[in-house]
């Protein structure tokens, strides 16, 4: 979600730690505060609940959002067993309460092999996916349930990293659209006697992992000193990790103007970084293209 508005033209990004009890986009608004640029938006949400890692995209960046978006995420829960609630975490309504009988480690293993590799997963009623316009929370606070579609997501890893008499903590590598509160609540299920979400942290997301946070105290010191804008990280660090192909000026140019060029030694296929070179030898990130199946290189996203 991307807010325009008057104020500096800057672009980057910012990984801030998000604290717990806000929501993102209060996140988005306490950071812009901070740098007061024109356009500002985060790239995925996370609950009130969960911390961690809300990359935030200034300017330029907001056109490569959408691939943050629609990478994977790696997480860190703890769980309580016993206690189911409506939204599946602590800020919920406790729905029922059950003793937590028979459940150990290797209980525990054989219930996570069901939530590892491609699976269907129900989208929580208290998730912000819209209904008719309506996101499906504030139904959920009106007591209204509809009908949600299965969605296909793949955990790529899902492991049991501590068991403290009723509480567990998982560490988790999904795909994007993964909800770990459905999660909780299904294995809560298997296990026979509930569960749900009492701490949540998002440990990475997409190119950015905990290495790159920085928290709102830091951002004010920074503006206090005058170097906020340090900690903005390149736009190109949005698709950081992709294959780079390097342009000629000549080359670039026409692609600039929407045409798909020839490059030697391209890749033979998928999305690829762009960068033209300049006449120091350097380099400049120009945005984002993909291998077509004649083996030209077409644009799909550039920087203005």
């Amino acid at each position: 979600m991307a807010r325009r508005g008057r104020g500096r033209d800057i672009s980057g990004v910012v990984i801030v730690d998000k604290p717990q009890g806000i929501s993102s986009n209060d996140a988005v608004q306490r950071a812009n505060r901070l740098f007061g640029a024109r356009k500002v938006g985060h790239t995925g949400a996370l609950d009130p609940l969960a911390t961690g890692v809300l990359p935030l995209c200034f300017g330029e960046a907001t056109k490569f959002s959408q691939y943050l978006l629609s990478s994977d995420k790696k997480y860190w829960t703890r769980l309580q067993l016993g206690v189911a609630t409506d939204s599946g975490d602590s800020d919920g309504q406790v729905l029922s309460t059950r003793p937590v009988e028979g459940v150990d480690e290797a209980r525990i293993e054989d219930a996570l092999r069901f939530f590892r590799g491609e699976i269907d997963q129900v989208p929580s009623m208290f998730s912000a996916i819209k209904h008719q316009g309506q996101p499906l929370y504030k139904l959920a606070r009106q007591g209204i349930s509809v009908e949600r579609e299965a969605r296909r997501v793949n955990i790529f890893s899902n492991e049991l990293v501590a068991l403290n008499g009723d509480q567990l903590e998982l560490e988790i590598h999904c795909s994007k659209g993964t909800y770990v509160r459905t999660i909780a609540e299904e294995l809560g299920e298997l296990l026979g006697c509930g569960a749900h979400v009492i701490a949540l942290r998002r440990r990475a997301a997409g190119p950015y992992d905990e290495s790159d946070l920085v928290t709102f105290e830091e951002l004010e010191a920074a503006r206090e000193k005058g170097s906020l804008d340090s900690f903005l990280q390149p736009v190109s660090s949005t698709v950081r990790g992709w294959p780079e192909v390097m342009l000629t000026d000549n080359t670039a140019y026409y692609l600039k103007q929407g045409q798909p060029v020839i490059v030697p030694q391209a890749p033979t296929s998928g999305w690829v970084r762009l960068a033209e070179i300049l006449d120091d030898e350097s380099s400049r990130f120009i945005g984002v293209g993909e291998i077509l199946d004649d083996g030209r290189v077409a644009p799909r996203r550039l920087v203005s």
